[in-house]
C-alpha cells in the first residue's frame, strides 16, 4: 500500500519520555488501546507519569493519527506515532513562554523542532513545472461545517515518477494550533455536540498540527479566514474578518497551495 504523504513516525523522543516509549512506532497492543480509548473519549488529563496535561489532542484533530478509524481518506499530514505518545512529547517540550499570538485571542502556535517525526512539508511553491498539478473543489471538515471551494495540489500527479523525498523535504518545525478550552466547549455547543463522560480540563485543546520549515505562523488560507467569520453554528469561530490580515494571506497563497 503507498504510504500516505506525511505519514510521521516516531524516531526520536526526549529524554523524558525515553523510559516509557520505543522510539519505533508499534502498532498498540490491548492495553495501550485502553488508553487511546480514554484519550478519545477526553477522561485522560495526565501525562503517564501522572503530571497534568496543558495540552491534549481535540478530537477535531484525531484525523491526522493513523490509529484513529478518522484519519482514513484525509489527505494532510497523518502521524503514525500515537496520540498517547504525542501528547507525552509535546507536554514535554511545554513552555507557556514560548506561546504565541494566533488569529484571535483564544488560539495560539506551539512551534517545536520536529526532530522525533518524519512528517514531510504539505505546503509547495506554485511554479510552471508543478502549476498543472493544482485541483480544486468543494470541501468541509465535519459533516457541520459549510463547505468552502478549495484549491490544493493533487499529491498523486506530483508523485508522478518522483520519489518522494524528491518532492516532498522533511519538515523542519511543527506548529501546534491551540485553541483555549472555554473557545472549544462554545463551538462544541454551537455544533450541537454533547458534553463528554468525563469533562477535559487541560486548558489547550490541539486543534491542527502543520509540518513546514519555519518556526513562524504561515497565513491562514484565504478561505478558511471567510469560514471562520461565519458563525459557529455553521463551523466558524465567529472572528470577525480583518481586511489587512485577509491581504496578506492573499499575497502569500497565490503562490502558494497545499498538498492533498
Amino acid at each position: 500500500m503507498t504510504m500516505k504523504l506525511s505519514r510521521a513516525i516516531a524516531i526520536a523522543l526526549p529524554a523524558s519520555s525515553r523510559a516509557l516509549h520505543s522510539s519505533a512506532f508499534v502498532h498498540p497492543s490491548r492495553a495501550s488501546a485502553r488508553v487511546f480509548r480514554r484519550n478519545m473519549s477526553g477522561e485522560t488529563t495526565q501525562t503517564p507519569d501522572g503530571a497534568a496535561k496543558n495540552l491534549v489532542v481535540d478530537p477535531f484533530c484525531f484525523r491526522q493519527f493513523a490509529e484513529s478509524d478518522k484519519s482514513e481518506g484525509y489527505a494532510g499530514t497523518v502521524f503514525n506515532i500515537s496520540i498517547e505518545q504525542f501528547e507525552a512529547i509535546v507536554n514535554s517540550r511545554y513552555r507557556a513562554s514560548d506561546l504565541k499570538d494566533g488569529y484571535a485571542p483564544f488560539c495560539k502556535h506551539l512551534f517545536l523542532e520536529n526532530d522525533f517525526t518524519d512528517a514531510r512539508v504539505n505546503v509547495l511553491p506554485i511554479t510552471p513545472e508543478n502549476e498543472p498539478c493544482l485541483r480544486t473543489r468543494y470541501e468541509a471538515r465535519n459533516e457541520k461545517e459549510l463547505p468552502v471551494l478549495a484549491r490544493y495540489f493533487d499529491r498523486e500527479s506530483l508523485l508522478k515518477g518522483k520519489k518522494e523525498e524528491d518532492v516532498f523535504p522533511v519538515a523542519k518545525y511543527v506548529d501546534l494550533i491551540l485553541y483555549s478550552r472555554e473557545q472549544i466547549e462554545k463551538e462544541n455547543a454551537a455544533m450541537g455536540k454533547g458534553e463528554p463522560v468525563e469533562k477535559e480540563t487541560a486548558p489547550w485543546g490541539i486543534v491542527s498540527i502543520k509540518a513546514q520549515d519555519v518556526d513562524r505562523e504561515l497565513p491562514m488560507t484565504p478561505i478558511t479566514a471567510m469560514r471562520n467569520a461565519l458563525g459557529k453554528d455553521q463551523g466558524g469561530s465567529g472572528v470577525e474578518l480583518v481586511r489587512e490580515d485577509y491581504m496578506e494571506a492573499v499575497n502569500y497563497w497565490k503562490d502558494h497551495a497545499n498538498v492533498l
